[in-house]
């Protein structure tokens, strides 16, 4: 079974509602390595690694978000699979690592 892993940016209201320790707990559920962060323009963004369908169940979740979540839009896109990575995370707030604009 081949691995994938995904950058992943959530708007809609997503700071100060526990967005990252869900989005961790679900990465745990699905066997999903990785890391998740706030963005100082007020996303939730990071990146997802494992099977094919565990990513895809992960995203369907953090598509959902907790119940005080309002997630209004999941984008996401294809990274080069990383080796050896351990566990998922939750990182400092930082500038977003997507482009300008987004």
């Amino acid at each position: 079974m081949s691995n994938i892993r995904i950058a992943f940016k959530v708007h809609g209201t997503v700071q100060g509602v526990g967005f990252r320790d869900f989005t961790q707990k679900c990465a745990k559920l699905d066997e999903v390595k990785g890391w998740v962060r706030n963005t100082t323009c007020g996303r939730v963004e990071g990146e997802a690694q494992g099977s094919d369908e565990k990513v895809k169940k992960f995203l369907q979740r953090i598509d959902k978000g907790p119940s005080m979540a309002h997630v209004v839009k999941l984008e996401k896109y294809t990274l080069d699979v990383l080796e050896g990575e351990e566990g998922f995370t939750v990182m400092r707030t930082a500038e977003s690592m997507f482009k300008p604009g987004n």
